[in-house]
């Protein structure tokens, strides 16, 4: 995959885009992706792939998650020759696992995004070294008011805050990109929920590294062998 020097447009949290990829190859791959994702996995240059996305709002009903892939899955399989997930369970309980299982479809490995930003391992040392940490992404920083504000109601009850983050001692930023506008509001939000503020600069390598494996025969559902 070749990376691309501008980043592709913001999308919103209701957004459900779908890109098609640039260049027609014999296999034809979809990657069906998080809406928080999107902009992201854009930016790594997905000479043809396709990519279509579920809207990042569904992180807040995560129950919606699993039948929402499954859908999307059915309606693309007799398109394509492989199909890949890229979701961490968000919080789905396994039951995105078990669709993807049912299904024959590839996940990134990873319970959560901020796992296969940081890496697993550094992940699990972040969270070893203070358990009181609100994670943001890129995503998480720029859309912080619409899906941690008002997606908890703390636009109108902000006597909440304590009781949802009461536990919280930090703020670590997960950084996709070197962007000082979206690293300003990733500080902004810390400031707001009243919490110490640490960076970190993830890239896009775990993305990357899932996705380059896109369409090799090892990885391959081919449309002939789906479930039944």
């Amino acid at each position: 995959m070749t990376a691309r020097k501008a980043r592709p447009a913001e999308t919103d949290v209701d957004d459900a885009p779908a890109y098609p990829g640039r260049n027609e190859g014999a296999r034809r791959v979809l990657v069906i992706a998080c809406g928080a994702l999107a902009r992201e996995v854009l930016a790594l240059g997905l000479d043809g792939i396709d990519v279509t996305c579920l809207p990042a709002s569904l992180h807040n009903r995560p129950d919606r998650i699993p039948e929402r892939m499954r859908a999307t899955i059915r309606a693309n399989r007799v398109a394509y020759d492989e199909i890949m997930c890229l979701y961490g369970d968000c919080g789905t309980g396994g039951a995105l696992d078990e669709v993807l299982r049912e299904e024959g479809v590839t996940r990134i490995a990873g319970a959560h995004c901020y796992a296969f930003y940081g890496g697993e391992s550094a992940f699990a040392a972040l969270a070893e070294e203070e358990p009181g940490t609100f994670y943001l992404t890129d995503f998480l920083a720029r859309h912080f008011e619409t899906l941690v504000i008002k997606g908890l109601g703390l636009d109108r009850f902000p006597n909440l805050r304590d009781a949802y983050f009461g536990a919280y001692r930090r703020v670590v930023h997960l950084a996709q990109f070197d962007d000082p506008e979206t690293a300003a509001k990733a500080r902004a939000a810390a400031d707001r929920l009243g919490l110490a503020f640490e960076r970190r600069f993830t890239g896009l390598d775990g993305i990357a590294a899932f996705l380059t494996d896109a369409g090799r025969d090892g990885r391959k559902t081919m449309a002939g062998t789906w479930p039944t």
